[in-house]
């Protein structure tokens, strides 16, 4: 349950900057979502690599809590990049800045 709390808030998220920047709402909201779960896969993968037999031992919860982390790092680091990225695109136009204060 609490997984999906964490789905819905990390795709409010990407929604919301989508619309800031007029971009693809659920598009985005989708992708955050797809990075969060591709970020948990990429700790699970590591987790059987460096260490094997965490994933006979473990038991779920507790590498869902170690994974838990990066999949929140991977939304971080693609949040920042699309943001700096659009802001950089949406610069004031200099036509328009002749236009403030006229009606």
């Amino acid at each position: 349950m609490l997984g999906l709390l964490l789905i819905f808030f990390i795709g409010r998220y990407f929604y919301q900057l989508a619309d800031d920047y007029n971009k693809n709402k659920w598009g985005f909201a989708i992708l955050g979502i797809v990075i969060y779960s591709a970020g948990t896969f990429v700790a699970g993968i590591f987790i059987g690599l460096f260490y094997p037999t965490a994933l006979e031992t473990m038991d779920s919860l507790a590498l869902n809590l170690i994974a838990l982390p990066v999949g929140i790092i991977f939304c971080g680091v693609l949040y920042y990049i699309l943001e700096r990225n659009w802001e950089k695109k949406s610069k004031i136009d200099p036509t328009s800045i002749d236009q403030i204060g006229k009606e």
